[in-house]
């Protein structure tokens, strides 16, 4: 018990650590967010933070759950963990691409990257834990409303 509480705590601490550091390499641009055109539906800067912090702790339980289902074969929760852990990787250099380099029209090339390897995250837990693909969902939702403001700022802003 006190293994799968520690592996909890460790994966969640991972998905926020990963959002942390990104957030602080990109602390010096996150004004471009008031400066530019954005689209309709776009929401004040306060909502992203709050909203994705949300998001790195489901994304940390359901990683942890993958890692403690005992059902699956090990290779099988390996390959979906890696898959995860790419997705973490698109999702940390996203917002530098954005803010930081303000390639608007890579950075939603990037995203999209970035939502086909959440799909197969969520594909690959389902067949492990429904539960933990679930958890996913959100994150994937989130990601495709990233993709019509990406898309819509460098549309606007070209």
């Amino acid at each position: 018990m006190r293994q799968k509480i520690k592996s909890y705590v460790i994966s969640i601490a991972i998905a926020l650590a990963v959002g942390g550091l990104s957030a602080f390499l990109t602390r010096n641009s996150m004004d471009l967010y008031e400066t530019i055109i954005t689209p309709p539906l776009a929401p004040p800067s306060i909502l992203f933070p709050i909203v994705w912090t949300m998001l790195f702790i489901l994304m940390g339980i359901s990683a942890a759950m993958i890692y403690n289902t005992d059902s699956a074969p090990k290779p099988q929760r390996k390959s979906a963990l890696y898959t995860y852990a790419l997705s973490l990787v698109f999702n940390f250099f996203w917002s530098i691409i954005f803010f930081n380099k303000r390639a608007f029209l890579f950075a939603f090339i990037w995203l999209l990257i970035l939502l086909f390897l959440i799909i197969r995250t969520i594909m690959k837990y389902r067949k492990i834990n429904p539960l933990a693909a679930y958890l996913q969902i959100p994150y994937a939702l989130w990601v495709t409303f990233a993709g019509y403001l990406n898309f819509a700022i460098w549309y606007l802003n070209k």
